[in-house]
């Protein structure tokens, strides 16, 4: 009997390892989420909504929710509101929180420039969202796919050397684009940077991966894969503001993920393979 159990656990380990280094590959444990009983939103009085003294998780979720920061949310005269908060932040965000396309992505940063939301997934799971304030009408972010090169935990703007960029992480070098904490007033307000609140500034920064280079002229490798799609109507309502008579109206699919990145993923998984190679 023992020998048999000794075998049978030889088998596992083969079969196990021989998975890991095929194609095949499997979503991870999923984290474990709060889901509200249902979304719904309406608007409300600000100043009214905020005498309710609302908990610490429903302000941050209402901040998302409207795309801005602590201190400009009091400056609104009416904000959007969730019927139920008691979910988790991602439930009131667009993005989907599984995409079966992305499994073999290791690491990936999504933002989307019409909801002015970002995610960042792992192996074809959101793990984090939030809200972003991207560039503005004469300034707009570019588009398309971008990798993560050097950070600063505190740097200077190059617009304007009064301006203090915290959790600054770089995503296209020549030109100055990385996403940073900065205030968030609500709407596309940037000079092309991708402005986020100061916390998921900071799990982006500790979360992505910096590039490796060569020499000074010469990149090993590249960072964590970027990519910022769609185009905002600056001449339209803010698109959250149709939530409050279609609480689906701004959702992104799993299969529009998949179309946003077939282009790209060739680049991706080379870029990841590289990387890979010089850990072993």
């Amino acid at each position: 009997m023992q020998k048999f159990i000794l075998i049978l656990a030889l088998i596992t380990i083969f079969y196990s390892c021989k998975q890991q280094n095929s194609d095949t590959f499997v979503f991870k444990k999923k984290i474990e989420r709060k889901q509200p009983k249902s979304i719904s939103f309406h608007f409300e009085n600000t100043k009214q909504w905020l005498n309710q003294n609302p908990s610490s998780m429903e302000l941050k979720i209402v901040r998302a929710v409207n795309r801005t920061d602590k201190n400009h949310l009091t400056k609104m005269d009416s904000i959007l509101i969730p019927g139920d908060l008691s979910g988790d932040i991602v439930f009131y965000l667009p993005f989907p929180l599984e995409v079966p396309y992305l499994l073999p992505v290791n690491k990936i940063i999504f933002f989307s420039y019409p909801t002015q939301t970002f995610a960042a997934y792992e192996n074809g799971e959101l793990i984090y969202a939030g809200p972003t304030n991207m560039g503005r009408k004469n300034d707009p972010t570019p588009t398309g796919l971008f990798f993560t090169n050097w950070k600063a935990e505190r740097t200077t703007s190059t617009f304007n050397d009064e301006w203090d960029l915290r959790w600054n992480f770089n995503i296209a070098n020549k030109v100055g684009v990385g996403w940073h904490q900065y205030e968030l007033p609500g709407y596309p307000a940037s000079h092309s940077c991708l402005r986020l609140q100061e916390k998921d500034a900071k799990y982006l920064y500790t979360w992505a991966d910096q590039w490796i280079l060569k020499d000074d002229q010469n990149i090993l490798f590249k960072g964590t894969p970027v990519i910022i799609f769609g185009k905002y109507d600056f001449d339209a309502p803010k698109p959250w503001l149709q939530l409050a008579n279609n609480p689906k109206a701004l959702n992104i699919s799993p299969s529009e993920i998949e179309n946003i990145t077939k282009p790209y993923l060739e680049t991706i998984l080379l870029e990841q393979r590289k990387k890979e190679k010089s850990a072993q």
